[in-house]
């Protein structure tokens, strides 16, 4: 009786942990449990990645969307994608609120990026506030930018274009 026990036991610890390994909500990464500042509060079908993004501003204007930084403006000022805007800090209230007045004339459809680029994504505290106050005021077609380490690393670094100014 005691090895039947402990056969089932067993058996059913191996179970949990491939339904915890192969589960649905862990394919999403730490999303699902990431405070909703972070950027790992943004579910993976929001991301894009940088490659991505640089073929869509190559091409015709009419499938470019508009691209906000969110991160800070002294980075902004350094250098950023050549194109987008300054939106405002994602972590600071003025910011939420620069960023709220610039896409209040906007079509909830419109197509939008957000970036940030000051530091790692598990440590980014923009671009997981400005995604989910994007949302939040019902926008629907609203990604953001995967930048990995940093826009340096992540953008400049790989020859992407870039501005300086502003």
């Amino acid at each position: 009786m005691k090895s039947a026990s402990l056969r089932r036991l067993s058996s059913m610890a191996v179970l949990a942990l491939l339904l915890v390994a192969f589960s649905p909500c862990r394919a999403q990464g730490p999303a699902s449990a990431a405070p909703p500042e972070s950027a790992l509060s943004i579910p993976a079908g929001y991301l894009m990645q940088p490659e991505e993004l640089n073929r869509l501003l190559q091409g015709k204007a009419a499938g470019k969307p508009l691209v906000l930084q969110v991160g800070s403006h002294l980075l902004f000022a350094e250098a950023h994608i050549p194109g987008s805007e300054y939106a405002g800090a994602g972590s600071q209230p003025a910011g939420l609120k620069q960023l709220q007045e610039r896409v209040a004339s906007l079509s909830k459809k419109s197509f939008i990026v957000l970036y940030c680029g000051c530091c790692p994504w598990n440590r980014c505290p923009n671009v997981g506030l400005a995604f989910k106050q994007m949302r939040d005021q019902g926008f629907t077609n609203v990604k953001v930018l995967y930048i990995a380490d940093n826009f340096g690393a992540d953008w400049a670094n790989k020859g992407f274009p870039v501005e300086h100014g502003r």
